[in-house]
């Protein structure tokens, strides 16, 4: 077999160590040495392996990703060698024969033969981005959390602010929870304090704020009230660094939010998670292969198995399907129209899936080719894969079948915009 590497390692990658295993040239001629070694995974330990490394002239290592573990190696060999993070699932040994030194010495062989494919592993710059917009989204969820539990007190205390007022954080249904937590229990006293619009509610805000709220609902309120207020303190220290971070990447940004269904937030996320370098991705299909966007191949014996896709970044994902729902609702625009051409004879699910798949691979070529979104438009459909005189044609024919009296068509169809 062809090597692919004369001097390679594959590591097996634990938590408190890992086995390391290199393969080299021997001295005898056409033969090739494997030495395999132990080290701990503190830093003055991998610090000795580079060295090793280095001293074998060892130019491409292989290693496992394996939780958050490959981490620490990873950083510390990526500025001398060339290094490749492999799928676990691309690299299963011969059931039987599984250890640790057994999956070192596996993973170098397919290291020095090219028999994998290295993930993909962004630069620091952009691995700096990542962490602060997964770090926000968390926050965001547990923010969101704490909302809920919210809710469920003022449920339990016989509240139904909920019903009446959108959003009980707004300005309105925040004072009248603090007045709630300040002792006060006059309903008609709370429903003073709605303001704009909410104003007009005030027989239903006097019913929805009578209830038995006492002590003890207004120590967990304020509790939570207190963390709510800290998460947002947290959300808006990251959104300033985030902005920071993206400063080189502005005009991507603002490229990006052409696209219906993407706002900032989500251009700041697909940025981060793609790294916003498309060369690392021939085509738009290889990204959203990637991104687990792509339908699974399984077919056997010439039958067709479950095409479910499989499982990729959970954070893009995520993002991208806020950004299907969103431009789901927009008004004229091309991705609307097939989504609900997709909803109509795939259901909600499939057609959200495939809506962010058509967002992701539309985010490839602006950012491939720098250049703003441009929307094919909702008739797109009718002009480009309908003939509108043959359809013309056919809903005559359907009406007339139905037993209407339908005159002959004789003007031509009018040209629809491209």
């Amino acid at each position: 077999m062809e090597t692919y590497a004369e001097r390679c390692a594959g590591i097996d990658i634990g938590k408190a160590n890992v086995k390391v295993c290199i393969r080299v040239p021997s001295r005898r001629a056409g033969q090739r040495r494997s030495e395999v070694r132990t080290f701990a995974t503190t830093t003055r330990a991998l610090l000795a392996m580079r060295d090793w490394f280095l001293q074998e002239q060892v130019t491409l290592v292989g290693m496992e990703s394996t939780g958050q573990c490959w981490r620490p190696v990873y950083y510390l060999l990526e500025d001398v060698l060339e290094c490749w993070l492999i799928n676990p699932q691309h690299i299963k040994v011969v059931p039987g024969r599984k250890s640790d030194v057994s999956d070192a010495a596996w993973i170098a062989q397919l290291v020095e033969h090219g028999l994998v494919r290295p993930s993909f592993v962004p630069p620091p710059p952009i691995r700096r981005l990542r962490d602060l917009t997964r770090f926000r989204s968390s926050l965001v969820h547990d923010r969101t959390r704490q909302v809920q539990r919210l809710h469920d007190l003022l449920e339990d205390a016989g509240i139904k602010l909920s019903l009446v007022a959108t959003d009980i954080l707004g300005v309105s249904g925040r004072a009248m929870v603090a007045a709630l937590i300040a002792g006060q229990r006059d309903p008609e006293q709370l429903a003073d304090l709605a303001l704009g619009k909410l104003k007009k509610k005030n027989a239903a805000l006097i019913e929805a704020l009578t209830g038995r709220f006492d002590e003890h609902h207004g120590f967990l309120a304020q509790m939570m009230l207190d963390q709510i207020d800290n998460l947002n303190a947290a959300i808006d220290r990251l959104d300033t660094k985030i902005q920071t971070a993206l400063e080189p990447y502005r005009d991507l940004e603002k490229r990006l939010i052409t696209i219906p269904g993407v706002g900032t937030r989500a251009a700041e996320v697909i940025i981060a998670e793609t790294g916003g370098d498309m060369s690392r991705f021939p085509t738009p299909g290889h990204l959203s292969s990637w991104a687990g966007l792509c339908p699974g191949n399984n077919e056997s014996a010439g039958k067709h198995f479950s095409g479910r896709t499989r499982s990729g970044n959970a954070w893009l994902c995520g993002m991208l399907g806020d950004c299907a729902t969103a431009a789901a609702r927009t008004k004229n625009t091309y991705i609307a129209e097939r989504h609900r051409r997709l909803q109509r004879r795939r259901g909600r699910k499939r057609a959200k899936v495939a809506t962010s798949r058509t967002i992701l691979e539309s985010a490839w070529w602006v950012m491939r080719h720098d250049v703003d979104y441009q929307d094919l438009g909702p008739e797109h459909f009718l002009t480009r894969t309908l003939n509108p005189a043959r359809r013309a044609h056919r809903l005559v024919s359907e009406l007339r079948a139905l037993g209407y009296d339908v005159p002959a068509l004789t003007t031509p169809p009018r040209t629809l915009p491209t």
